[in-house]
């Protein structure tokens, strides 16, 4: 699914490209530089990698065109690894290099540390997957752009989807402690508090990375919530879930698209039964998703 949604990301590219090119940003030379930045290793390069591959075919068609307005477009690619004190340096790599439009960064808490770099610089960063509103609505980031539903969208389904789908009233809240997950979290927990059918049972932050979280579990269990909304990845979720399960409870799982990743089904295994998590919208359908994923099975096999 990454792939196709990275591929449709193509227009969102172009549309870089024009908006950079009419603002008059740096386009003095013969090629136009694009950063892709995002986690390329470590437990979330399953998000950065894709967005990399559909960088790399979208340049390959827009060159064979002829490029942008008559100049070649080069891509400038960095890790950040999803973490927040790597993306300014990252940030300031590529303007070292004379990027002129950024795809990324895909961290929500990663984007916020480069944009302020970025703004200062009035570089133009599009994301496809930073979700934390404050990026679009607090006006401190006027050359951000994403092409996601923020955090707080997100959160109102997974609550409404509880109360409504589910039939639950007793929910425990978790987040990683990061500007994703947290934001998503107390957006969540906002919401379940407005609610008169609704009652947080807990709300709890959990230390990333970490391998044992039966503590986190033990107090699920004693809060006797009949669900969980956890905002945050599929590392940490994988390894709660799993956790949950093997004590045997049957406490219903709902989180994000931080979750939605193949990842998190090969970690948890058959543990992933019977998760929710909210995203967008299937595409696979989509006449441009099915070109795409021929395209990216032609340069990529797979």
């Amino acid at each position: 699914m990454k792939n196709l949604l990275g591929k449709l990301f193509v227009a969102s590219v172009i549309g870089m490209f024009m908006v950079a090119t009419m603002a008059g940003i740096g386009l003095a030379a013969d090629t136009i530089k694009l950063g892709v930045a995002g986690p390329h290793s470590g437990d979330l390069a399953s998000y950065g990698i894709p967005t990399v591959k559909a960088a790399e075919l979208v340049v390959k068609e827009i060159n064979a065109k002829g490029g942008v307005l008559g100049k070649k477009v080069e891509l400038l690619v960095e890790d950040d690894v999803c973490k927040p004190e790597v993306a300014t340096n990252t940030a300031t790599k590529l303007l070292s290099n004379k990027v002129d439009v950024v795809l990324g960064h895909i961290c929500s808490g990663a984007t916020r540390a480069a944009m302020g770099i970025y703004k200062d610089s009035k570089i133009i960063a599009m994301s496809p997957s930073a979700t934390n509103p404050a990026l679009t609505q607090s006006g401190d980031y006027p050359n951000f752009y994403r092409t996601i539903a923020s955090d707080d969208a997100q959160a109102k389904l997974q609550v409404e989807f509880a109360l409504e789908v589910l039939k639950v009233k007793k929910i425990a809240v978790l987040h990683d402690k990061g500007d994703y997950g947290k934001g998503l979290a107390e957006f969540a927990k906002g919401f379940l508090e407005k609610s008169p059918q609704a009652k947080v049972v807990l709300y709890e932050g959990i230390t990333p990375g970490a391998v044992d979280y039966s503590a986190v579990v033990q107090k699920i269990k004693r809060s006797q919530a009949e669900a969980v909304i956890f905002g945050g990845y599929h590392p940490e979720a994988s390894k709660i879930v799993s956790q949950m399960r093997k004590k045997r409870m049957k406490t219903i799982f709902i989180s994000d698209d931080g979750v939605k990743d193949d990842t998190f089904i090969k970690v948890a295994q058959k543990y992933a039964e019977g998760v929710y998590a909210t995203g967008p919208k299937d595409v696979s359908k989509n006449p441009m998703a099915i070109a795409a994923t021929e395209a990216h099975k032609k340069a990529y096999g797979q």
